[in-house]
């Protein structure tokens, strides 16, 4: 039933190792050039209580941005095996080091991420994410091969090559992100095969923010069980959180973080089961600890203890960020919003872009959706009035009203990396 003995730890004790922990971070993270300066004159053994953690500041993206390249670590560089970094396009990228140990933990964390949603040594992986700098590929083929699963390091796109891969190999477990994994389920029919009848059984899905009405659509379409996950970087990558079998929240697990979730614009912590910005603190890193890190992604706790037994808290999935928030005509509008409520219709098919435009003095909200190929039909007026159900459903939902067009499937872009849903285009 579990991975190890730590998963269903009672709570006193999974508290009383957090506070043992945090106490030996913070020592540690004063070997920090950034963090000798935050935490001056905090005294861990002050600490009574992993609750006491409000008492030391945030660390923030921009912060580690102004460490760049080396001014979190605790260690001298030689004793670093590892570095993953965000792509540094628009700027300073940020960088996050890791020792073996580090490593060794972090698989140890997916191994445990995959047992807990079914995946056994007996299973074949199939991994269709990006290898490089990016965590999600080189994260879950770590935890895999540490499992002990066959573990195919296919690397994205190629969707030929994939499904030969599948059908050669028996896979019976994909890791694959979920805006590719609608266009690939799509491709295999294309490819013509049947989905039902594909050897797979398990998708790992993660990377980018999805509504859980995209986690159903790939399950129909692929007849596959598709299990939610959440990482970022900062914290190691994929494996802060999973879904186990009973697909009721992402255990986060408490004995290598504290999550924390609070109010935006105060910091102070939400009430349990209200949405807020998630913070974490790493507890088991030892060459690169982060402190408070503010994550800006959206979520709640869910309040009670889940089916499974394990006893670390869960966190629903994730809402949105509180810095991607559209702001029109006075509404606040997240694009989480709108993927719910267009995935819920028959009628639409895998992907759809939002853009931001300027129409004369306004700002005006435009959604291009892909119909599926038996509602695209010559039929104007049918045409006009799907346009018109999907404007009234997304008024419905987001507060006004955006301009719909509708296109084939197939016809706007993807990208084999996490998928652009919104562009802004108004004049600056």
């Amino acid at each position: 039933m579990y991975y190890d003995k730590a998963e269903n730890m009672d709570r006193a004790s999974l508290e009383s190792l957090q506070l043992e922990r945090l106490k030996s971070t913070l020592e540690n993270a004063k070997n920090a050039p950034f963090y000798k300066e935050q935490l001056a004159g905090i005294n861990p053994e002050d600490l009574q209580s992993a609750a006491d953690i409000t008492k030391l500041p945030f660390t923030t993206k921009d912060d580690l941005r102004s460490q760049y390249p080396y001014g979190m670590l605790t260690r001298s560089k030689d004793e670093f095996v590892r570095l993953h970094a965000s792509s540094g396009t628009t700027g300073t990228p940020t960088a996050v080091f890791y020792t073996q140990k580090d490593l060794d933990t972090w698989a140890d964390l997916m191994a445990r991420c995959m047992y807990a949603c079914g995946c056994r040594k007996s299973d074949v992986l199939q991994n269709m994410s990006g290898y490089g700098l990016f965590t999600g590929g080189l994260g879950i083929h770590y935890g895999s091969e540490r499992l002990g699963m066959l573990t195919v390091p296919a690397g994205a796109g190629n969707t030929k090559r994939q499904i030969k891969l599948i059908r050669d190999f028996n896979v019976s477990v994909l890791h694959i992100i979920p805006s590719f994994a609608l266009y690939f389920a799509q491709k295999v029919e294309e490819a013509g095969f049947d989905t039902a009848d594909m050897p797979w059984k398990i998708a790992l899905i993660g990377a980018e923010p999805h509504t859980e009405e995209a986690r159903r659509k790939i399950e129909e379409m692929m007849h596959i069980k598709a299990y939610n996950s959440y990482g970022l970087s900062e914290m190691n990558g994929p494996g802060v959180a999973f879904e186990c079998v009973h697909q009721n929240g992402m255990h986060v697990w408490e004995d290598a973080y504290i999550a924390e979730i609070i109010d935006p614009t105060t910091g102070e912590h939400v009430k349990e089961g209200e949405i807020g910005e998630l913070v974490m603190t790493t507890l088991t890193r030892e060459g690169m600890p982060i402190i408070r890190y503010r994550t800006r992604d959206l979520t709640r706790f869910i309040p009670g203890q889940c089916e499974c037994g394990r006893t670390h808290r869960r966190i629903d999935r994730i809402a949105g960020r509180a810095d991607d928030m559209m702001i029109l005509k006075g509404v606040n509008i997240y694009p989480m919003q709108i993927e719910q409520c267009l995935m819920a219709m028959p009628e639409v098919g895998q992907n759809y872009l939002i853009e931001l435009v300027t129409e004369g003095i306004t700002d005006q909200l435009k959604v291009k959706v892909e119909v599926k190929d038996q509602f695209f039909v010559e039929d104007m007026r049918a045409l006009q009035g799907l346009q018109k159900k999907i404007a009234k459903n997304l008024c419905n939902e987001i507060l006004i009203t955006p301009r719909v067009e509708l296109c084939q499937h197939d016809s706007i872009p993807k990208g084999e990396g996490k998928a652009v849903r919104v562009v802004d285009k108004r004049e600056k």
